[in-house]
Protein backbone atom coordinates (compact mmCIF):
# COMPACT_ATOMS: atom_id res chain seq x y z
CA UNK A 1 0.00 0.00 0.00
CA UNK A 2 1.40 3.65 -1.03
CA UNK A 3 1.68 6.11 1.39
CA UNK A 4 -0.24 9.13 0.44
CA UNK A 5 -1.59 12.37 2.13
CA UNK A 6 -4.68 12.30 3.71
CA UNK A 7 -7.05 15.17 2.18
CA UNK A 8 -8.42 17.09 5.62
CA UNK A 9 -11.71 18.39 4.30
CA UNK A 10 -13.57 20.92 7.04
CA UNK A 11 -17.50 20.85 6.23
CA UNK A 12 -18.54 24.59 7.78
CA UNK A 13 -21.84 24.82 8.65
CA UNK A 14 -24.70 27.37 9.40
CA UNK A 15 -28.05 26.68 11.00
CA UNK A 16 -30.72 25.84 8.35
CA UNK A 17 -27.87 24.05 6.07
CA UNK A 18 -29.16 21.45 3.44
CA UNK A 19 -28.49 18.45 5.06
CA UNK A 20 -28.04 16.42 1.93
CA UNK A 21 -25.96 18.21 0.69
CA UNK A 22 -23.12 17.36 3.99
CA UNK A 23 -24.28 13.52 3.59
CA UNK A 24 -23.90 13.69 -0.68
CA UNK A 25 -20.16 14.37 -0.10
CA UNK A 26 -19.50 12.44 2.94
CA UNK A 27 -20.76 9.19 2.17
CA UNK A 28 -19.06 9.05 -1.03
CA UNK A 29 -15.74 10.08 0.85
CA UNK A 30 -16.18 7.17 3.14
CA UNK A 31 -16.82 4.93 0.67
CA UNK A 32 -13.72 5.49 -1.20
CA UNK A 33 -11.80 4.85 1.97
CA UNK A 34 -13.23 1.72 2.52
CA UNK A 35 -12.61 0.60 -1.25
CA UNK A 36 -9.22 1.54 -1.04
CA UNK A 37 -8.80 0.39 2.09
CA UNK A 38 -6.91 3.87 3.01
CA UNK A 39 -7.70 6.93 4.85
CA UNK A 40 -7.68 9.01 2.06
CA UNK A 41 -9.72 11.61 3.06
CA UNK A 42 -10.90 12.90 6.80
CA UNK A 43 -13.64 15.40 7.40
CA UNK A 44 -14.32 17.50 10.46
CA UNK A 45 -17.46 19.68 11.03
CA UNK A 46 -16.80 22.86 11.69
CA UNK A 47 -19.13 25.93 13.16
CA UNK A 48 -18.75 29.90 14.18
CA UNK A 49 -19.88 28.50 17.89
CA UNK A 50 -19.98 25.18 20.01
CA UNK A 51 -23.23 25.27 19.66
CA UNK A 52 -25.29 22.68 17.87
CA UNK A 53 -26.21 23.36 14.34
CA UNK A 54 -29.51 22.56 13.04
CA UNK A 55 -30.05 21.59 9.69
CA UNK A 56 -33.09 22.30 7.36
CA UNK A 57 -35.13 19.17 7.96
CA UNK A 58 -34.57 20.27 11.93
CA UNK A 59 -31.86 17.86 13.05
CA UNK A 60 -29.35 18.87 14.61
CA UNK A 61 -25.42 18.90 14.81
CA UNK A 62 -22.72 19.00 17.01
CA UNK A 63 -19.59 20.64 15.21
CA UNK A 64 -15.88 18.88 16.11
CA UNK A 65 -14.63 22.16 16.85
CA UNK A 66 -15.09 25.97 16.58
CA UNK A 67 -13.48 27.50 12.95
CA UNK A 68 -11.27 29.57 14.80
CA UNK A 69 -9.71 26.46 16.76
CA UNK A 70 -9.74 23.73 13.73
CA UNK A 71 -6.33 22.90 11.99
CA UNK A 72 -6.43 24.44 8.95
CA UNK A 73 -7.81 21.79 6.46
CA UNK A 74 -7.15 21.38 2.70
CA UNK A 75 -10.33 22.27 2.15
CA UNK A 76 -12.93 24.29 3.65
CA UNK A 77 -16.59 23.99 2.34
CA UNK A 78 -19.74 25.80 3.70
CA UNK A 79 -23.12 24.54 3.72
CA UNK A 80 -25.41 27.52 4.47
CA UNK A 81 -28.97 28.35 3.51
CA UNK A 82 -28.75 31.87 0.79
CA UNK A 83 -29.17 33.98 4.10
CA UNK A 84 -26.57 32.48 6.70
CA UNK A 85 -23.44 33.67 7.77
CA UNK A 86 -21.92 34.40 10.53
CA UNK A 87 -22.66 36.06 13.87
CA UNK A 88 -19.48 37.87 13.63
CA UNK A 89 -19.03 38.35 10.00
CA UNK A 90 -15.69 40.37 10.63
CA UNK A 91 -13.93 37.86 12.23
CA UNK A 92 -15.80 34.71 10.64
CA UNK A 93 -15.01 36.14 6.89
CA UNK A 94 -11.54 37.05 8.27
CA UNK A 95 -10.53 33.80 8.79
CA UNK A 96 -11.89 32.58 5.50
CA UNK A 97 -9.62 35.07 3.80
CA UNK A 98 -6.87 33.89 6.05
CA UNK A 99 -7.32 30.22 4.99
CA UNK A 100 -7.42 31.18 1.75
CA UNK A 101 -4.00 33.17 1.90
CA UNK A 102 -2.09 30.07 3.30
CA UNK A 103 -3.57 27.54 0.32
CA UNK A 104 -6.87 26.01 1.74
CA UNK A 105 -9.39 24.93 -1.04
CA UNK A 106 -12.83 26.94 -0.32
CA UNK A 107 -15.92 25.99 -1.24
CA UNK A 108 -19.52 26.15 -1.12
CA UNK A 109 -22.60 24.17 -1.97
CA UNK A 110 -26.33 25.73 -2.95
CA UNK A 111 -26.79 28.03 -0.58
CA UNK A 112 -23.40 27.74 0.91
CA UNK A 113 -21.81 30.28 -2.33
CA UNK A 114 -23.27 33.13 -0.15
CA UNK A 115 -21.82 33.35 2.71
CA UNK A 116 -18.27 32.15 0.86
CA UNK A 117 -18.52 34.75 -1.92
CA UNK A 118 -19.74 37.33 1.07
CA UNK A 119 -16.20 36.94 2.00
CA UNK A 120 -14.60 37.77 -0.45
CA UNK A 121 -12.41 35.20 -1.61
CA UNK A 122 -14.36 34.76 -4.61
CA UNK A 123 -13.42 38.00 -7.16
CA UNK A 124 -12.62 37.05 -10.42
CA UNK A 125 -13.84 33.25 -10.51
CA UNK A 126 -16.64 31.52 -11.66
CA UNK A 127 -19.42 29.88 -9.21
CA UNK A 128 -21.78 27.16 -9.47
CA UNK A 129 -25.30 28.98 -8.49
CA UNK A 130 -28.34 26.53 -8.20
CA UNK A 131 -31.00 27.94 -10.65
CA UNK A 132 -33.53 28.61 -7.70
CA UNK A 133 -31.15 30.97 -6.32
CA UNK A 134 -30.08 32.46 -9.37
CA UNK A 135 -31.62 35.96 -9.27
CA UNK A 136 -30.90 36.51 -5.69
CA UNK A 137 -27.26 35.72 -6.58
CA UNK A 138 -26.65 37.75 -9.42
CA UNK A 139 -29.05 40.48 -7.67
CA UNK A 140 -26.43 40.64 -4.39
CA UNK A 141 -23.43 40.07 -6.21
CA UNK A 142 -23.51 41.51 -10.33
CA UNK A 143 -19.79 41.65 -10.09
CA UNK A 144 -19.21 37.63 -10.04
CA UNK A 145 -19.72 35.42 -12.46
CA UNK A 146 -22.95 33.01 -11.78
CA UNK A 147 -22.67 30.12 -13.38
CA UNK A 148 -25.29 27.62 -14.28
CA UNK A 149 -22.50 24.66 -14.57
CA UNK A 150 -23.28 21.36 -12.54
CA UNK A 151 -19.72 22.20 -10.63
CA UNK A 152 -17.07 25.15 -11.04
CA UNK A 153 -13.51 24.29 -9.80
CA UNK A 154 -10.19 26.41 -10.09
CA UNK A 155 -6.95 26.40 -8.68
CA UNK A 156 -8.17 28.44 -5.53
CA UNK A 157 -11.92 27.02 -5.35
CA UNK A 158 -14.75 24.98 -5.82
CA UNK A 159 -18.34 24.93 -5.51
CA UNK A 160 -21.31 22.77 -6.80
CA UNK A 161 -25.41 23.53 -7.25
CA UNK A 162 -26.83 21.13 -4.75
CA UNK A 163 -27.29 17.64 -3.26
CA UNK A 164 -26.60 15.38 -6.32
CA UNK A 165 -23.75 17.96 -7.47
CA UNK A 166 -22.32 17.63 -3.89
CA UNK A 167 -21.88 13.65 -4.73
CA UNK A 168 -20.28 14.63 -7.74
CA UNK A 169 -17.97 16.42 -6.60
CA UNK A 170 -16.83 13.77 -3.62
CA UNK A 171 -16.24 11.86 -6.96
CA UNK A 172 -14.07 14.20 -8.58
CA UNK A 173 -12.11 14.55 -5.57
CA UNK A 174 -11.80 11.03 -5.18
CA UNK A 175 -10.99 10.76 -8.66
CA UNK A 176 -8.34 13.16 -7.86
CA UNK A 177 -6.42 11.37 -5.14
CA UNK A 178 -7.58 7.52 -5.91
CA UNK A 179 -8.17 7.02 -9.80
CA UNK A 180 -11.30 6.60 -11.97
CA UNK A 181 -11.85 2.89 -10.82
CA UNK A 182 -11.61 3.67 -7.09
CA UNK A 183 -14.25 6.91 -8.07
CA UNK A 184 -16.49 5.07 -10.56
CA UNK A 185 -16.99 2.04 -7.51
CA UNK A 186 -17.88 4.66 -5.38
CA UNK A 187 -20.86 6.20 -7.81
CA UNK A 188 -21.74 2.53 -8.79
CA UNK A 189 -21.84 1.59 -4.44
CA UNK A 190 -24.53 3.99 -4.31
CA UNK A 191 -26.15 3.46 -7.79
CA UNK A 192 -25.17 6.84 -8.90
CA UNK A 193 -26.44 7.25 -12.80
CA UNK A 194 -23.52 8.88 -14.09
CA UNK A 195 -20.34 10.75 -13.09
CA UNK A 196 -20.59 14.49 -13.96
CA UNK A 197 -17.64 16.71 -14.03
CA UNK A 198 -16.92 20.11 -14.97
CA UNK A 199 -18.80 21.87 -17.99
CA UNK A 200 -22.12 20.08 -17.47
CA UNK A 201 -25.20 22.03 -17.32
CA UNK A 202 -27.91 21.93 -14.48
CA UNK A 203 -31.18 20.59 -15.54
CA UNK A 204 -33.85 23.08 -15.02
CA UNK A 205 -37.58 21.85 -14.84
CA UNK A 206 -40.03 23.56 -17.39
CA UNK A 207 -42.69 25.66 -15.58
CA UNK A 208 -45.93 23.76 -15.30
CA UNK A 209 -44.52 20.41 -16.92
CA UNK A 210 -43.09 17.20 -15.55
CA UNK A 211 -39.94 17.71 -17.91
CA UNK A 212 -36.47 19.36 -17.76
CA UNK A 213 -35.42 22.46 -20.06
CA UNK A 214 -32.39 19.55 -21.49
CA UNK A 215 -35.28 17.98 -23.29
CA UNK A 216 -36.92 20.47 -24.81
CA UNK A 217 -36.70 20.70 -28.60
CA UNK A 218 -33.89 23.49 -30.01
CA UNK A 219 -36.66 25.79 -30.93
CA UNK A 220 -38.18 25.88 -27.63
CA UNK A 221 -35.04 25.94 -25.72
CA UNK A 222 -33.45 28.69 -27.43
CA UNK A 223 -36.29 31.03 -27.59
CA UNK A 224 -35.88 29.71 -23.37
CA UNK A 225 -32.58 31.18 -23.55
CA UNK A 226 -33.47 34.04 -25.40
CA UNK A 227 -36.18 34.93 -22.29
CA UNK A 228 -34.02 34.13 -19.90
CA UNK A 229 -31.65 36.74 -20.92
CA UNK A 230 -33.95 38.95 -21.32
CA UNK A 231 -35.80 38.96 -18.01
CA UNK A 232 -34.92 42.68 -16.46
CA UNK A 233 -35.53 44.05 -20.54
CA UNK A 234 -38.79 42.46 -21.68
CA UNK A 235 -38.52 41.47 -25.11
CA UNK A 236 -41.85 40.39 -27.41
CA UNK A 237 -42.33 37.09 -29.36
CA UNK A 238 -41.52 38.22 -32.63
CA UNK A 239 -37.90 39.57 -31.56
CA UNK A 240 -37.71 35.85 -29.59
CA UNK A 241 -38.61 34.59 -32.62
CA UNK A 242 -36.52 36.87 -34.93
CA UNK A 243 -33.55 35.98 -33.33
CA UNK A 244 -34.60 31.99 -33.21
CA UNK A 245 -34.79 32.22 -37.43
CA UNK A 246 -38.44 30.78 -37.23
CA UNK A 247 -41.45 32.61 -37.22
CA UNK A 248 -44.22 34.33 -34.42
CA UNK A 249 -46.58 31.66 -35.46
CA UNK A 250 -44.13 28.76 -35.09
CA UNK A 251 -42.93 29.89 -31.95
CA UNK A 252 -46.51 30.09 -30.61
CA UNK A 253 -47.22 26.62 -31.31
CA UNK A 254 -43.93 25.39 -30.31
CA UNK A 255 -44.48 26.38 -26.77
CA UNK A 256 -48.26 25.69 -26.60
CA UNK A 257 -47.03 21.89 -27.43
CA UNK A 258 -44.53 21.82 -24.91
CA UNK A 259 -45.15 23.45 -22.36
CA UNK A 260 -48.97 23.96 -22.38
CA UNK A 261 -48.54 27.82 -22.12
CA UNK A 262 -47.54 30.54 -24.62
CA UNK A 263 -44.20 31.76 -25.12
CA UNK A 264 -45.87 35.40 -23.36
CA UNK A 265 -47.25 33.03 -20.72
CA UNK A 266 -43.98 30.86 -20.31
CA UNK A 267 -42.03 34.19 -20.04
CA UNK A 268 -44.24 35.47 -17.08
CA UNK A 269 -43.74 32.27 -14.99
CA UNK A 270 -40.00 32.94 -15.37
CA UNK A 271 -40.34 36.52 -14.86
CA UNK A 272 -42.55 35.26 -11.71
CA UNK A 273 -39.88 33.14 -10.76
CA UNK A 274 -37.33 35.33 -10.63
CA UNK A 275 -39.25 37.66 -8.41
CA UNK A 276 -40.33 35.29 -6.08
CA UNK A 277 -36.26 33.99 -5.37
CA UNK A 278 -35.32 37.87 -5.04
CA UNK A 279 -38.39 37.99 -1.93
CA UNK A 280 -37.21 34.94 -0.88
CA UNK A 281 -33.24 35.22 -0.55
CA UNK A 282 -32.39 39.25 -1.12
CA UNK A 283 -33.31 42.19 0.53
CA UNK A 284 -34.74 44.16 -2.31
CA UNK A 285 -37.24 46.21 -2.28
CA UNK A 286 -40.52 45.45 -4.19
CA UNK A 287 -39.72 48.54 -6.37
CA UNK A 288 -36.20 46.78 -6.89
CA UNK A 289 -37.27 43.42 -7.67
CA UNK A 290 -39.98 45.13 -10.11
CA UNK A 291 -37.24 46.86 -12.22
CA UNK A 292 -35.15 43.66 -12.09
CA UNK A 293 -37.76 41.58 -13.70
CA UNK A 294 -38.97 43.50 -16.27
CA UNK A 295 -41.95 45.90 -14.59
CA UNK A 296 -41.92 49.71 -14.39
CA UNK A 297 -43.67 49.56 -11.11
CA UNK A 298 -45.09 47.24 -8.60
CA UNK A 299 -48.69 46.90 -9.86
CA UNK A 300 -48.30 44.85 -12.11
CA UNK A 301 -45.49 42.54 -10.98
CA UNK A 302 -48.02 42.48 -7.67
CA UNK A 303 -51.28 41.70 -9.37
CA UNK A 304 -49.14 38.80 -11.67
CA UNK A 305 -47.01 37.74 -8.73
CA UNK A 306 -50.09 36.59 -6.64
CA UNK A 307 -52.23 35.26 -10.21
CA UNK A 308 -48.30 32.88 -10.00
CA UNK A 309 -48.37 31.70 -6.36
CA UNK A 310 -51.80 32.76 -4.92
CA UNK A 311 -50.17 35.45 -2.42
CA UNK A 312 -48.52 38.49 -2.87
CA UNK A 313 -44.74 39.13 -2.65
CA UNK A 314 -45.08 41.60 0.29
CA UNK A 315 -46.83 38.28 2.13
CA UNK A 316 -44.74 35.80 0.68
CA UNK A 317 -41.87 37.83 2.15
CA UNK A 318 -43.26 37.96 5.25
CA UNK A 319 -44.14 34.54 6.03
CA UNK A 320 -40.80 33.68 5.03
CA UNK A 321 -39.38 35.76 7.67
CA UNK A 322 -41.53 34.20 9.94
CA UNK A 323 -40.29 30.89 9.30
CA UNK A 324 -37.03 32.66 9.74
CA UNK A 325 -37.51 34.11 12.97
CA UNK A 326 -38.88 31.32 14.55
CA UNK A 327 -36.66 28.31 13.49
CA UNK A 328 -33.96 30.20 12.44
CA UNK A 329 -33.83 29.00 8.83
CA UNK A 330 -34.18 30.48 5.36
CA UNK A 331 -36.81 27.70 3.23
CA UNK A 332 -36.94 26.04 1.16
CA UNK A 333 -33.34 24.92 1.40
CA UNK A 334 -31.92 22.69 -1.63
Amino acid sequence: MNDMKIQSIGFLIFDGFPMACLTSMIEPLRAANEISGQDAFSWTLLAETEDKVRSSAGVSFEPDVTIVDAPRPDYLILLSPPMGGFENSKSGYGVLRNLARHGTMLGGISGGVFPLVRSGVMAGQRVSVHWCYDAAFRSEFPEISASNQVIELSARSCTASGAAAAFDLSLQLIEDSLGSNVATEVACWFQHPLMRGEGVRQSIPTYRQSSTDATLPPVVAKAVAVFAANLGEPVSVAKVASDVGVSARQIERSFKKETGQSPSHYYRSMRMNAARQLVMYSKDSMAQIALQVGYGSTTPMVQHYRIAFGISPQEDRRRINLYRVQDNISLPSI
